[in-house]
């Protein structure tokens, strides 16, 4: 199938969206982010106790993995628009269970950092990177709707499986925990994936054995000004996002938070995203995609800021984090949409997998960034009003990616 094909062979399958596809993904998400990443940080203290590693040395690992997820995007992007996502996410579910299996059983360091290496590759064909692109395809216009409903469910993932990873390490040590996660990976992701994702998915834009494709590696649309534009101005977004959220308790502790009160504020910031993505369809519907991307960029940058330079009381502490986590859930919808906003949704896919690549990436360093950041400058609040002014500059280059678009 190529480009012969027409284009309302997909458009008519958002007249009639696969709502199975989208119980199923919502169910696979938070099983997926649950076991492949929330699980870690509850899990991290007792790997490093019964191993003797270095909790930098293991949360490296970890990142590593997310980076090859950003690395592996890239060509899962190609796969999904060519394969379609039940091939590719299957695929994915099964390389991620006995990844997640070598985990557990890793008898010396190089061999747990290899197991997170290998599940870095099964995120990239099981996170929101592939799920975006199938419900983008499948339900068209109406793809917000969707997006929001599955984000919204998979921000519980953190909800179900920190306390779940928490009672299963008291009860088997995180070695028996990782292959429970395997087995529930394995029950819960593969046959969903089979039996769920079965919509028509038709293979758009120019067909993979064509001469144009294979001298297009890199799309025209990746190397446009308003392409590189935008893509910078998320990657930096998220970088300032998620260093800040990620070490929001260490500033608090400082500001004279309790550790029980600073991690309940932490919980409520991740009840925050939720408020965000519900807002967010309301707001793209009132914006121009510019607009949007450069509201919330902004709002970003407002509440890193706010949340760095508060020192009290704490009701304005809480109330800043949870704006924080407001815009981070905002942001995440407004990455998912970025590009068939602009480019369409027939090579949703491909683009989707170099202008996601480097916002991967700028999450996997962003814990350890911002921990180095606030050592340097001598306080986590320096470091947030730095973080604040990065995301300031991801706003001015939103709002110069618009200018970049060519005239028709």
């Amino acid at each position: 199938m190529g480009s012969a094909q027409p284009a309302a062979a997909v458009s008519g399958s958002s007249r009639h969206p696969p709502r199975r596809a989208l119980a199923g993904l919502c169910i696979t998400q938070v099983t997926s982010w649950g076991v492949l990443y929330y699980a870690f940080p509850v899990a991290l203290a007792s790997i490093t106790a019964d191993t003797g590693w270095s909790a930098t040395a293991t949360t490296a690992a970890f990142s590593a993995g997310l980076v090859v997820s950003a690395l592996v995007g890239i060509p899962v992007g190609r796969w999904l628009d060519r394969y379609g996502p039940r091939r590719v996410m299957t695929a994915g579910s099964v390389l991620a269970v006995p990844s997640t299996v070598g985990i557990a059983l890793a008898p010396n360091y190089a061999t747990f950092l290899a197991a997170w290496l290998v599940a870095g590759a099964a995120m990239a064909a099981v996170f929101y990177q592939a799920a975006f692109a199938a419900l983008t395809r499948w339900y068209g216009d109406r793809r917000v709707r969707a997006l929001t409903a599955l984000t919204l469910v998979a921000g519980l993932a953190s909800t179900l499986f920190a306390p779940l990873t928490n009672a299963l390490i008291e009860a088997l040590g995180w070695r028996g925990t990782y292959l429970v996660l395997a087995a529930v990976l394995a029950v819960v992701t593969i046959p969903l994936h089979v039996f769920t994702l079965t919509a028509p998915w038709v293979q758009e834009g120019i067909p993979e054995s064509s001469p144009r494709h294979r001298a297009r590696r890199i799309p025209l649309e990746v190397r446009s000004g308003e392409f590189l534009a935008l893509s910078a101005a998320l990657t930096l977004t998220a970088f300032g996002l998620y260093a800040t959220s990620l070490t929001v308790i260490p500033l608090l502790t400082g500001r004279g938070f309790s550790a029980s009160l600073a991690a309940t504020t932490l919980g409520l910031l991740g009840a925050g995203q939720l408020l965000g993505r519900i807002v967010y369809g309301p707001l793209s519907a009132r914006t121009t995609p510019t607009g949007r991307a450069v509201i919330l960029i902004g709002a970003s940058a407002l509440a890193i800021g706010l949340l760095g330079a508060l020192t009290g009381p704490p009701a304005a502490l809480i109330g800043a984090a949870v704006a924080l986590g407001a815009v981070r859930g905002a942001c995440t919808l407004l990455q998912a949409t970025a590009v068939a906003d602009r480019w369409g949704t027939a090579r949703y896919g491909t683009l989707s997998g170099f202008f996601a690549a480097p916002i991967t990436a700028a999450t996997a360093l962003a814990p350890w960034a911002g921990t180095a950041l606030a050592e340097v400058v001598g306080s986590y609040a320096a470091a947030f009003s730095l973080l604040a002014g990065v995301v300031l500059v991801a706003a001015a280059l939103a709002w110069r990616a618009a200018s970049e678009r060519p005239t028709p």
